[in-house]
């Protein structure tokens, strides 16, 4: 089984969202994807942004304009799993690895993962921009 479209996965909306065209409906995703996705908005929303769920997300916003040090990528590391144990039950979490691009500021957030009910791996990149906002 590879996870892409098996039901008890979940489906939900696609992100980013979306009209199907030619029809009155959203693109919605299932399975493996639907993982995808719910990652990215998970590691994309600051805490406090879902009124409902105030600790709803992933608070790499407060590590902007860090020193990337081994200090940083721990502190990365912690607040990804932390997250992820918390709001995305649907997986294991293997490894988290950081790629660094010194020029442009980015580290590549590499997050290998298993679905836990299909004993899938896989893997999600997620960049994480250290100078947003800043002009190089």
């Amino acid at each position: 089984m590879n996870g892409k479209n098996i039901p008890f996965l979940g489906t939900g909306w696609g992100f980013p969202p979306e009209f199907n065209k030619g029809k009155e409906n959203l693109r919605m995703s299932s399975g493996a994807q639907d993982i995808q996705e719910s990652l990215f908005i998970l590691l994309s929303t600051k805490y406090g942004e879902r009124f409902m769920t105030p600790n709803f997300g992933c608070d790499l916003d407060s590590m902007l304009f860090e020193p990337m040090n081994l200090s940083l990528e721990q502190r990365l590391d912690d607040e990804i799993r932390r997250s992820i144990l918390l709001y995305e039950t649907r997986i294991n979490v293997e490894q988290i690895v950081f790629t660094k691009e010194e020029e442009s500021g980015v580290i590549y957030i590499n997050i290998e993962y298993t679905i836990r009910t299909t004993n899938t791996r896989t893997n999600i990149v997620y960049p994480f921009y250290l100078t947003e906002g800043t002009n190089l």
